[in-house]
């Protein structure tokens, strides 16, 4: 699928997707929500592809929020419908991958940037980056998931102060809050990301699938996630996966891992 708004890359299992709206610090229309709903897609499909890394383009922004003009005169129902279907093809569909998302945050992320940054299973941020839901200083709130992501990720203080201030948090306090993983330069930002994720290729992309499935389920209202845990465990020992890796573990080699 051709794109205008991003730019997608593949190279040795990794598939790496930019948000490429530089004169927009790559904020977030329709358009390009759209685009990185078929552009995540693809990437999970594809039997090649072990980890998928999104970014933004330049150095200033990862994503600087969504493209306010697109609904500035939006009616009620318009906005409720704005996040649903936001949350539904983008936010909640790139948190339930069964591929590993990660996050390089290469400047700002906020609002709906930082929101698509918590959707990931987990954030690199360089040392520049600066992390917000300003939402509330336009008059309204956080719509693709960030009221619920952020309290999960830092608790209900830290998430209640962030949103009611509309401040920004630098990478450091992000790092503090353990809304991201790592801190790096922007230089080492991508090969860091790169760094981790050969570590997770190198594993059974069937089990990660069936523990990125099992640690969602901790968050999902009316289902036990330990009940998840236990019926993905037993199912793990019915994969090719599995009788490779015990078989290489008892033999004392690396596995290859069929992905089955």
């Amino acid at each position: 699928m051709n794109f205008n708004n991003i730019l997608t890359e593949y190279d040795d299992g990794i598939t790496t997707i930019t948000i490429n709206r530089p004169k927009k610090l790559n904020a977030l229309n329709q358009d390009t929500i759209n685009e990185l709903h078929h552009a995540f897609k693809e990437a999970n499909v594809d039997q090649d592809t072990k980890v998928i890394i999104v970014t933004g383009s330049g150095e200033k922004a990862f994503v600087a929020g969504a493209d306010i003009s697109e609904f500035a005169d939006y009616s009620v129902e318009e906005g409720e419908y704005l996040a649903a279907n936001g949350q539904k093809i983008l936010f909640n569909f790139v948190e339930n991958l069964s591929t590993p998302v990660i996050a390089a945050v290469n400047g700002f992320a906020l609002g709906g940037g930082l929101e698509l940054a918590m959707a990931c299973h987990f954030r690199v941020a360089s040392d520049n980056a600066k992390m917000g839901l300003p939402e509330v200083s336009l008059g309204v709130i956080p719509g693709y998931g960030g009221t619920q992501r952020l309290t999960q990720l830092v608790g209900k203080g830290r998430a209640m102060e962030m949103i009611m201030t509309a401040g920004m948090i630098d990478a450091n306090k992000a790092l503090d809050y353990g809304l991201v993983n790592h801190v790096t330069s922007q230089e080492e930002l991508l090969p860091l990301c790169e760094k981790i994720a050969k570590k997770i290729t190198q594993n059974s992309s069937v089990a990660i699938a069936t523990a990125i499935k099992a640690v969602n389920a901790c968050y999902q209202d009316g289902v036990d996630g330990f009940e998840v845990e236990i019926k993905g465990f037993g199912e793990c020992f019915g994969t090719e996966d599995f009788a490779e890796g015990t078989t290489a573990f008892l033999e004392k080699r690396k596995a290859k891992f069929p992905g089955r």
